[in-house]
């Protein structure tokens, strides 16, 4: 596997694209889509959700990933619910009653996204002075 830049080392420009502008934008796509087609907006919804896993590969650990997809699922949400509401559209896919509630939801189910990505970095790219395959310090034999 190719090993990804971290996060903290690309420049500042593209860590505002990719954290900020990135997920505001596949988010106002869905806010769109929602009032366009149920199928569109699940397509989008599942972009934004391979994005989360590989905003997290950019991280060190599970733990990096998990607040970077927490930052971008929050975001998500917000430009959803702001570009619906801007279209004035009837939802196609069922909203809950109180709509900001699905701030939060995107918020966590994004956390576990990027804490997957982070994982799998973590897991799959060998660490300096390990060995592939070997257990790592405080890990069962």
């Amino acid at each position: 596997m190719r090993e990804v830049p971290l996060f903290s080392e690309r420049s500042r420009l593209v860590q505002v694209l990719t954290a900020v502008v990135a997920p505001a934008a596949i988010g106002a796509l869905a806010g769109l889509a929602l009032g366009w087609s149920a199928g569109v907006y699940y397509v989008v919804g599942l972009i934004a959700a391979i994005g989360g896993i590989l905003a997290g590969l950019e991280h060190r650990d599970g733990w990096g990933g998990a607040d970077r997809g927490l930052a971008g699922g929050t975001l998500y949400g917000i430009f959803l619910l702001l570009a619906h509401a801007a279209t004035g559209k009837h939802a196609k896919v069922g909203l809950p009653e109180f709509e900001p509630i699905l701030v939060i939801f995107t918020a966590i189910v994004g956390m576990f996204l990027g804490a997957l990505g982070g994982r799998l970095r973590r897991v799959v790219v060998k660490q300096p002075g390990q060995v592939k395959g070997a257990p790592t310090s405080g890990s069962p034999v």
